[in-house]
């Protein structure tokens, strides 16, 4: 662009160019370049989405598997933590979810290792969900809640294993049939059947 007026913009910008020391020029230069490789690079934020959408799929098939394995047996479903969820949002519809809250706590239990903090988490435990009229009262037997009693004197990782195991034994029984069969489980099997039918026809 040429310009012959006086005061004309593009003369003081071309004078403005001219009066800058060279390295400053080809630095805008350089820049330039840079940004021209930069705008004609993939987009590199597709990418990332691919393998987002990738990793998402993976985790849903898996999730899939996983809800199917549930009604395999009651240990698939307690080995699976969206499974004892789901499990525990059933059971308050029932409520009696406290069997499976006992079950949770005395499997933490189980991990203490110091003396002293076993000794006040087993009094705690008890308290709550064992003695007769506690707070969560689980369903046992007077002999078992005796004995879980005397197991407090000397409190050791297995103080509640047998009042633990008639818990289990109540839910596995009872609790987890009709948690098979009630509407929440079907509708997630169905879910997960048909994601499992989709994958199949896509390939």
């Amino acid at each position: 662009m040429s310009c012959w007026m006086p005061g004309c913009p593009a003369l003081s910008m071309c004078r403005g160019l001219a009066a800058l020391p060279i390295t400053c020029l080809e630095r805008a230069k350089d820049l330039k370049t840079r940004l021209g490789i930069l705008l004609h690079k993939p987009d590199l934020g597709h990418k990332t989405g691919s393998s987002s959408k990738l990793q998402l799929g993976s985790r849903r098939r898996d999730s899939s598997r996983e809800v199917l394995e549930w009604r395999e047996s009651f240990d698939q479903l307690l080995k699976s933590k969206s499974g004892v969820n789901a499990f525990h949002t059933f059971l308050k519809t029932e409520f009696s979810e406290e069997n499976l809250d006992f079950w949770l706590a005395c499997e933490d239990f189980k991990k203490t290792r110091s003396k002293t903090k076993l000794a006040s988490k087993a009094n705690r435990i008890f308290e709550e969900f064992v003695q007769s009229e506690a707070p969560r009262e689980v369903n046992i037997d007077h002999e078992t809640r005796e004995i879980t009693r005397k197991n407090l004197s000397g409190a050791t990782s297995a103080c509640f294993n047998e009042a633990q195991a008639k818990t289990r034994t109540l839910m596995e029984k009872d609790s987890y049939p009709r948690f098979l069969k009630s509407a929440s489980y079907q509708d997630m099997t169905k879910q997960a059947t048909s994601r499992g039918s989709s994958k199949r026809s896509h390939t």
